[in-house]
């Protein structure tokens, strides 16, 4: 339809020119002495309009002439930036892909048009890490480096760290994680975890203990590979304060009482207390933590907190026994304590109640020990042999 109206729009245009000429009786005479030339009105304004329309098509050829090396140029470096994209774009599909070689080759050739330099760099970084190439792997990475101001440095310090991490070059990742929490980006949970790692792998107990807290605060880690760490990092700082027992309790102390409960902390305290020679300190924490919850490790260590009133534990690991009338470790602790005592009937038979529930070396070389005193040398040699089968079982 729109053409139609088109047509009949030309064709009226044709008839009204062709009215205007065909009443126009006017001349137009030019005159260049000696010549003088006498045209028609119309052919002149043919003559006007085709001179018009023919310059100017002269004009435009001339100046597509001039600009025809800018598009040349133009045109190639559009190819170029669309090469380079398809070959990002390939690289990145390749490194998800595990074909480490494809994507290196694909992101070279990104950053040799400098296609996103900085991303390609790092891509490039990455597929040569994972072809264990170091030497290509730092080369891609130093390139990269050259191209924070256009990208974005975090992301390079990330790459860094992570590589190195990978490679167990902790220092240089923690060197890398600095520059990264310099640049007020390094809060991140992918930061934090990678964080957690470096210093684990650094063996720093007390920043891995705090990055763990904000990881599980953020609930970016289960609950249980929150408490294995932050055990690791309160057995590490005990082993850090191993024979000072003002130290050790002063940190037992500081420590929240939720992590108090985490798996075999509290008997490790009491171990490093006694072995620091602070008996005393060492019941006080077993005390207290059976009393929140029960461990059968921290029982078994009730006899061995020296010092204080020996009835007085008893008493009350006889009131524990109330509860736990199963627990080996309790029943062979108050074997030890009665025979502390010289209790010696009760210290037999809560050993012996022991060995029912559950068969030990420890519990048959402490049966051995008190017959042995008792005189019964026999029965203690077999209580001996016993102890002795049981490490061959073992």
């Amino acid at each position: 339809m729109r053409a139609l109206l088109w047509l009949l729009a030309l064709f009226a245009l044709a008839v009204g020119v062709a009215l205007v000429f065909g009443f126009n009786d006017g001349y137009v005479l030019i005159v260049l002495p000696p010549w003088r030339a006498e045209l028609t009105l119309n052919l002149f304004a043919v003559l006007v309009v085709g001179g018009f329309l023919l310059g100017y098509f002269l004009l435009r050829m001339v100046v597509h002439t001039l600009r025809l090396p800018g598009a040349v140029r133009a045109f190639r470096a559009r190819k170029r930036r669309e090469k380079g994209a398809r070959a990002l774009r390939e690289a990145a599909l390749q490194l998800f892909e595990g074909r480490y070689g494809h994507a290196l080759k694909n992101a070279a050739a990104s950053y040799a048009v400098q296609e996103a330099p900085g991303l390609s760099a790092l891509m490039a970084a990455r597929a040569a890490h994972f072809l264990q190439d170091a030497q290509r792997e730092e080369e891609w990475l130093q390139r990269a480096a050259e191209h924070d101001a256009e990208s974005s440095q975090a992301a390079r310090l990330m790459t860094e760290a992570e590589l190195r991490a990978d490679a167990r070059r902790f220092a240089e990742a923690l060197s890398a994680l600095n520059a990264l929490q310099d640049s007020n980006r390094g809060s991140s949970i992918a930061a934090l975890r990678l964080a957690l790692r470096v210093r684990r792998g650094l063996g720093h107990a007390n920043e891995t203990l705090k990055v763990a807290r904000q990881l599980e605060k953020h609930r970016a880690l289960t609950p249980e590979a929150a408490a294995s760490l932050k055990q690791w990092a309160h057995l590490e700082n005990l082993r850090v304060r191993a024979g000072d027992a003002p130290a050790l309790a002063a940190y037992w102390h500081a420590v929240p009482a939720e992590e108090r409960l985490l798996s075999g902390l509290a008997a490790a305290v009491a171990r490093a207390l006694i072995a620091a020679g602070d008996g005393a300190q060492a019941q006080r924490v077993i005390e207290q933590q059976l009393d929140l919850a029960w461990d059968a490790e921290l029982a078994g260590l009730y006899a061995d907190c020296q010092g204080g009133e020996a009835l007085t534990r008893i008493v009350r690991a006889e009131k524990w026994l109330e509860a736990h009338p199963e627990d080996a470790s309790l029943l062979l602790a108050l074997g030890r304590l009665c025979r502390e005592q010289q209790l010696w009937g009760k210290a037999q038979s809560y050993v012996e109640a022991s060995l029912a529930v559950r068969p030990s070396q420890e519990a048959y070389a402490e049966l051995a020990s008190l017959l042995t005193r008792l005189g019964r040398n026999e029965e203690a040699n077999q209580a001996y042999r016993e102890a002795a089968a049981l490490c061959h079982q073992e």
